[in-house]
């Protein structure tokens, strides 16, 4: 099994909560499994953990580090920074689930850059120029092992979506062909994943790896009368066999159960939540909320 992981940056820490496990109803996530001190003067964007909960990651402006439990930095790999007054830009990082790879998207008011480095040493193993000028990028690690998803969010302009994958000792990029989806997971048998249109018109499942329309479903859908209706980009896979789609609507959002196989409306997901992106599905048939304290809770 695949294990679920959600890394945090929590002050000067690294915090690691283990969701492999089933859950308990309305379970509150308190001691994490692992955590990482962030050496003092540096400041993450990101962060992320090794499969075996042995090392972490986390990105800044200008460098990614990979620490052991003990604090240790086991490597220190520089990227080139972004300009001072580029605020909302953020560098991010991701494991592939194999743990041999890490991914880091360094966006830039110019070009994108996604690099592999081999997660043992930092070495680099591949450095693409996405011709994208995006805010940052979504890492969605294939439960394959090897390959990984990167959405590249570019405001008004769209959103693009890549694949990296590894082949033998070459890593290959492999873009979609579409600037007007919104990836928001990956399935967790790896066999589809879920998009949002960027204008928020609809929602559609694709096969992977070859991104074919499986089925496609749009505002209407989920209630013909409610008024100015629009799909938020957020959501994704609470089993296998069933999504999450968050409508907003003139009266408020709710949040839906749709059959992934089908594309069906199934009915609301009744869960607490602050506002429409306050819902995390972690594809085992629970999801994460948060409480007006900023704890996490689970639920199923």
């Amino acid at each position: 099994m695949t294990p679920r992981l959600l890394a945090r940056l929590r002050a000067d820490l690294v915090h690691v909560h283990d969701l492999t496990a089933p859950p308990l109803p309305g379970t509150h996530l308190s001691e994490p499994a692992a955590t990482f001190p962030v050496p003092s003067g540096d400041h993450p964007e990101g962060c992320a953990a090794s499969p075996d909960l042995t090392r972490a990651v986390y990105s800044t402006a200008d460098a990614v580090v990979c620490l052991a439990s003990d604090g240790r930095t086991v490597w220190r790999h520089p990227v080139e920074p972004t300009p001072d007054n580029s605020y909302s830009i953020r560098t991010s990082c991701a494991f592939t689930a194999d743990g041999t790879v890490v991914w880091v998207c360094r966006p830039h008011p110019a070009e994108d850059v996604w690099l592999a480095l081999d997660a043992a040493s930092g070495t680099p193993r591949g450095r693409f120029v996405l011709g994208t000028a995006g805010h940052g990028g979504e890492h969605h690690a294939h439960p394959g092992g090897t390959d990984m998803l990167l959405d590249v969010g570019e405001g008004q302009d769209g959103t693009v979506i890549f694949r990296g994958r590894l082949t033998g000792s070459a890593v290959e990029l492999l873009p979609y062909p579409w600037a007007d989806r919104v990836l928001i997971d990956l399935a967790p048998d790896g066999r589809s994943f879920l998009t949002v249109d960027h204008a928020q018109e609809d929602v559609a499942l694709h096969s992977y790896p070859d991104g074919e329309v499986q089925w496609r479903c749009d505002a209407a859908a989920f209630g013909p009368d409610l008024e100015d209706a629009y799909v938020e980009w957020n959501g994704g896979y609470l089993d296998t066999d069933t999504v999450v789609v968050t409508i907003s609507h003139a009266d408020g959002y709710r949040h839906h159960r749709v059959a992934a196989g089908t594309g069906l409306v199934l009915g609301p997901l009744e869960t607490p939540s602050l506002d429409e992106y306050d819902l995390r599905p972690l594809g085992d048939g629970s999801w994460l909320t948060t409480d007006g304290g900023g704890h996490l809770w689970r639920h199923s």
